[in-house]
């Protein structure tokens, strides 16, 4: 499907091409990754170990900490090599294959973060069919729902990458492939392809954020008839729901709803969606919530006394 394409690799400009810098980003990147690594997948080892951890609210972190996981792993080793390497090229196909996962990985949160928010809303609003409604299986026939509607987003994305022609040049003013820097470098007219990608990944941030807020207002809401003890509780979950939505969804709407034009904090920005926000959801998550804080103890507790025993 590549039309009439003499590019077989790109060059990725990166943050900065002073060395100096380079080997500070290094640093930070590595630190803000290895920290979003030992963040999720404590959370993820958390959930899937733990019995208190079995509820609706849990399944649908432990697969928001997924997403986060691999969605930040979709960039940051590459950005950590290219930091250190003189010479930061990607092949044409790796490019393609790194918009795909980034897209899918991203959209993954974003349909994982509406299903938390359905969660609740079905917890506070509807507590005696909560059971009921939010079962295992429909709960997992929802995210299975999520995993398919990520990847016809971001075969989308593929399509509207590979529907144009790449003759030259080849620099990729970024750290990372994602499709507005990339069609920068088409050899023909993106109007079109530019108008796509608002209402494609613009309109998903954007409905999804808009949604996701008004959701959280009629569950705020609601909370005036519920005990004092059963307000707190619920009002400490949703907070934390709340600012990852901000978190998340803030950047992401910042750059997608405007692909025409590129200002230089973006690449700025896109650190924060791609490496921060993934590195602050489980503190978030753990420093606000009691029972995953209860659980991990029991795990780490656990773990100390099989170590003895040994």
């Amino acid at each position: 499907m590549q039309l009439n394409n003499n590019v077989t690799e790109f060059i990725l400009l990166g943050l900065t091409q002073d060395p100096l810098r380079k080997k500070i980003i290094f640093a930070i990147f590595l630190f803000f990754y290895l920290g979003m690594l030992v963040g999720n997948l404590l959370i993820i080892t958390t959930i899937k170990t733990s019995q208190a951890l079995g509820s609706p609210m849990y399944f649908f972190l432990f697969y928001l900490s997924l997403s986060d996981t691999c969605f930040s792993t979709s960039i940051a080793p590459r950005t950590l090599v290219d930091a250190l390497s003189k010479k930061t090229t990607i092949s044409f196909n790796q490019c393609i294959i790194q918009v795909f996962t980034l897209h899918f990985f991203g959209c993954m949160e974003v349909f994982i973060l509406i299903l938390m928010a359905v969660d609740r809303y079905v917890a506070i609003c509807k507590p005696l069919h909560y059971m009921t409604i939010m079962s295992h299986r429909v709960c997992s026939v929802l995210v299975a729902v999520a995993w398919v509607g990520s990847c016809v987003h971001s075969l989308v994305q593929i399509f509207l990458a590979l529907s144009l022609p790449y003759c030259g040049p080849n620099e990729i003013d970024h750290y990372f492939c994602d499709l507005e820097p990339l069609l920068k470098l088409a050899c023909a007219d993106t109007y079109v392809i530019n108008l796509l990608l608002v209402s494609n990944s613009g309109a998903i941030c954007t409905v999804s954020f808009v949604m996701l807020m008004f959701s959280y207002v009629i569950i705020l809401h609601s909370l005036r008839n519920h005990s004092a003890e059963g307000r707190r509780k619920a009002l400490s979950t949703c907070i934390s729901h709340i600012i990852v939505v901000i978190l998340f969804f803030g950047p992401c709407i910042f750059i997608y709803t405007r692909p025409a034009t590129t200002f230089p904090m973006d690449k700025m920005i896109a650190v924060f969606y791609t490496i921060g926000t993934p590195l602050l959801n489980p503190l978030i998550y753990t420093l606000r919530n009691a029972e995953v804080k209860n659980a991990m103890r029991k795990l780490w507790s656990k773990k100390l006394v099989s170590d003895n025993v040994r």
